[in-house]
């Protein structure tokens, strides 16, 4: 099924620290009553942004898909956030989407946060993902990311770029700015999902969680500081046209990045 106007939901929330049962508890409580599209949550939502990942990780058969499958099917909405996952011991900042009839996809981190380690214990991606999901064309990125914009590189090939955070205070005006540039850079909807609240490392998130259109104007900005749990709607029509009127993408420099194959696949 298609839709031209598509519902997102943002949810801006605290993450409690390595307590993965109370995060689900808390996530169910507030998304119940939800009409929604698609709901994002923040990176690593079930643990906070967590280095030690042999402590923590999952697989498909672990409590955190198995909440997200539960919630997608009961509430019939699409969710993604990213978890910290265990692939034969190779261990990823994964991005889950899970549908509601539980099919899902994923893209795995490809900027590790090197100031904070994660690039000695974790993976790095190394595929684009481009999601077909309702009719648009959805990339999925994983904080850090959004600071390397050939990465988010539009190549023609995608509406929607989602980002899911823990993008700390004292960096947030940085945040803001750098979602501005890629909605205008790549004539694409953008729309941010950051954390609230303290981790066990004692860094604070401000949230600022945001959608943004093509042309680089907020369209919804929550607060700092406090959930916020947010639906806005978004057009492909308005987009579409958009892009036929002022087609900058067409001009765009021509290059690939090293392992950087576009695929899209669901389980």
């Amino acid at each position: 099924m298609k839709k031209n106007k598509l519902l997102i939901t943002l949810v801006q929330t605290n993450v409690f620290w390595l307590k993965k049962q109370q995060n689900f508890e808390h996530l169910s409580t507030i998304l119940g009553s939800i009409e929604s599209d698609i709901i994002i949550l923040p990176e690593m939502f079930s643990t906070g942004f967590y280095t030690n990942p042999v402590d923590v990780a999952e697989d498909e058969n672990g409590p955190t898909m198995q909440w997200l499958r539960e919630m997608a099917k009961n509430t019939g909405i699409s969710i993604c956030g990213s978890m910290i996952w265990n692939d034969n011991n190779k261990f990823y900042n994964r991005l889950i989407f899970m549908r509601p009839d539980t099919q899902w996809a994923w893209y795995d981190k490809r900027h590790r946060f090197t100031m904070a380690g994660e690039h000695y214990k974790f993976s790095s991606g190394l595929k684009r993902v481009v999601i077909n999901h309702l009719g648009w064309r959805i990339k999925p990125l994983v904080c850090y990311d959004l600071r390397f914009p050939v990465w988010a590189r539009n190549d023609q090939d995608y509406d929607l770029l989602i980002y899911v955070a823990n993008w700390p205070e004292s960096r947030i005006d940085q945040w803001k700015n750098l979602l501005i540039a890629r909605a205008i850079e790549n004539q694409s909807f953008v729309v941010a999902v950051n954390r609230i609240g303290q981790d066990g490392n004692g860094f604070y998130y401000s949230g600022m969680s945001m959608a943004i259109n093509p042309r680089g104007k907020i369209i919804y900005q929550a607060p700092e500081h406090k959930q916020d749990i947010h639906t806005i709607e978004i057009d492909l029509n308005t987009l579409m046209s958009m892009r036929q009127k002022f087609p900058v993408l067409r001009d765009k420099d021509l290059f690939s990045v090293k392992d950087s194959d576009q695929v899209e696949f669901w389980k």
